[in-house]
Order: C-alpha cells, then sequence, then structure tokens
C-alpha cells in the first residue's frame, strides 16, 4: 500500500455500524479448540466480500494472543441479517463453537457493536496508507471544515 504523506479525513455518507469482533486464545497449547475458531473467520470474510449486498464495507485485523478484527458495516440490519443467516458461514461457525467450547475457558471470544449516526464521528490519517474508516469512506483532504477535530465533529466553526 502507498503511504500518503497528506493529512486525510475519511468521509462516509449516512450511517453506518462499527462492528468490533475477536477472540483470546486462553489456552495456547490447545490447538484443537482455538484453531477451528481462528479459521472460521477468514471463511466468514470470503463469503461477504463475494456478496457485497450483505453489507460489509471493509475490514481490518490484528493478531496476537487476542485477535481483533474492526469491520466496518452499511447497516445493523445488514449485519444482524448476516449472523441469523442459516446459508452463510457464521451460524454454524457459531453452533460449532458453542457444541465444542462452549465455557470451557479455553478460547475466548468477544464482540462490540456501534451504531455511527451520520457525520456523528472524526478521523483523521498521516503518513498512512488507506485505512480503516477511510477504506470503508471516502479520503479528503484535512482542510476547511476538516482541519481538526473539531471541525470534524461540527464542533467549532
Amino acid at each position: 500500500m502507498t503511504v500518503r504523506a497528506e493529512r486525510l479525513a475519511a468521509v462516509m455518507e449516512g450511517d453506518f455500524v462499527v462492528f468490533l469482533i475477536g477472540m483470546r486464545i486462553n489456552k495456547p497449547l490447545r490447538v484443537d479448540k482455538w484453531f477451528p475458531v481462528a479459521s472460521a473467520m477468514p471463511k466468514m470474510l470470503k463469503e461477504l466480500y463475494s456478496n457485497p449486498e450483505m453489507g460489509l464495507l471493509h475490514h481490518e485485523m490484528w493478531f496476537s494472543r487476542t485477535i481483533v478484527l474492526i469491520q466496518y458495516w452499511r447497516s445493523i440490519e445488514q449485519l444482524l441479517a448476516y449472523a441469523k443467516n442459516r446459508d452463510a458461514e457464521h451460524l454454524p461457525a457459531w453452533q460449532a463453537f458453542n457444541k465444542s467450547i462452549g465455557t470451557d475457558g479455553s478460547v475466548g471470544i468477544w464482540h462490540e457493536t456501534y451504531m455511527v449516526s451520520d457525520k456523528k464521528y472524526e478521523t483523521v490519517y498521516s503518513n498512512m496508507p488507506p485505512f480503516g474508516l477511510g477504506k470503508a469512506g471516502t479520503l479528503v483532504e484535512a482542510r476547511s471544515g476538516f482541519q481538526s477535530a473539531g471541525t470534524r465533529l461540527g464542533r467549532e466553526g
């Protein structure tokens, strides 16, 4: 990816959803427990990117003992529909997790969902390749109405 030296801000039209999801490997030697969980997400991401009408706009991912994904969705309705879709990758993976791991403590999973209202967010990127919301939306130069966090949030004139 090409690093963009200018100061940029992300712009998204309308409301959107930020969905944080991840897992934590509590028992590293129990590869039989955590590997199936870790390998489920790439299948879901492939499915979602192959079907843009499902609503996923972009994701970022970090790996360590705790794996973290940030996902950007067009709407909460699309995210919830995907979670419940019996013909998609998510529901069988969730059922397999509950059957194989449940509450045995070997693998932790978590998610947080944030519904973001139109123009109720703020971003800035400097000396960065396109990233995060900047890849889900549109990058613009952080000038005029995008010069400071306050102006990007509509709090300063």
